[in-house]
């Protein structure tokens, strides 16, 4: 819970004109059944639009993001936090009041340095293509892709491996450059659930083609 001692965890929420979520994914970090310390970090960019407030209300602290692209939000939100471990949770991601305790005794069991959890999708029906590369493709590659709407990581371990870079498919790029030094992984548990909001707009093709433009950013980028 929160509190006045040093945090275990610090909730590290990237948030850019996120009015219509951002509510109910703060109260599911306030929600968590735990004893343990943890705090929240929201980073806010865009307009303002009302979203700073809305964290604010919440509890968490606030950042301006100066900079662009949620990778630069993200490593900001970092640079803040005092938690021994960082879970980075997007601004349409709720978590199950499991999640921290759950998590956390999934790294220590399995002596990992990061790792991220199955998810359940919303939306469309569609989503669910998303949901299964997320729950059966990611944890199976040799360095496993961790999504940065649900990426756990030992505040130590990503410090020393430089944090989010600013660029396109910052959660791949920063999940393979981890994966070569530390070790990562999944847990079994369905413990967020994320919003399909992309596919239900742009539609399925839409989204690969989304994504896959990005990763190309990111290998040009050479990450």
């Amino acid at each position: 819970m929160p509190g006045d001692r040093d945090p275990a965890v610090s909730f590290v929420v990237p948030a850019q004109e996120e009015t219509t979520y951002l509510s109910s994914t703060l109260s599911s970090v306030r929600d968590q059944a735990t004893d343990r310390e943890y705090e929240t970090v929201v980073v806010v960019g865009g307009r303002c639009d009302g979203t700073a407030e809305i964290a604010r209300e919440h509890g968490a602290r606030v950042y301006r993001q100066a900079g662009r692209g949620i990778g630069d939000a993200r490593h900001l939100g970092a640079e803040h936090a005092c938690g021994d471990w960082l879970a980075f949770v997007d601004a349409d991601t709720a978590l199950d009041s499991a999640y921290l305790d759950a998590m956390l005794a999934h790294v220590e069991r399995e002596g990992l340095d990061a790792a991220s959890s199955r998810c359940r999708m919303t939306g469309p029906r569609r989503a669910k293509l998303m949901e299964w590369m997320i729950n059966h493709l990611f944890p199976r590659l040799d360095r496993p892709i961790l999504p940065g709407f649900n990426f756990f990581v030992r505040a130590e371990t990503y410090r020393a491996a430089g944090g989010f870079p600013d660029v396109p498919n910052e959660d791949t790029a920063f999940s393979r450059r981890l994966g070569r030094t530390a070790e990562t992984g999944y847990c079994p548990g369905v413990l967020v659930e994320s919003s399909g909001r992309r596919v239900a707009t742009a539609g399925l093709t839409g989204t690969l083609y989304h994504y896959l433009r990005l990763d190309w950013g990111r290998v040009r980028a050479d990450y």
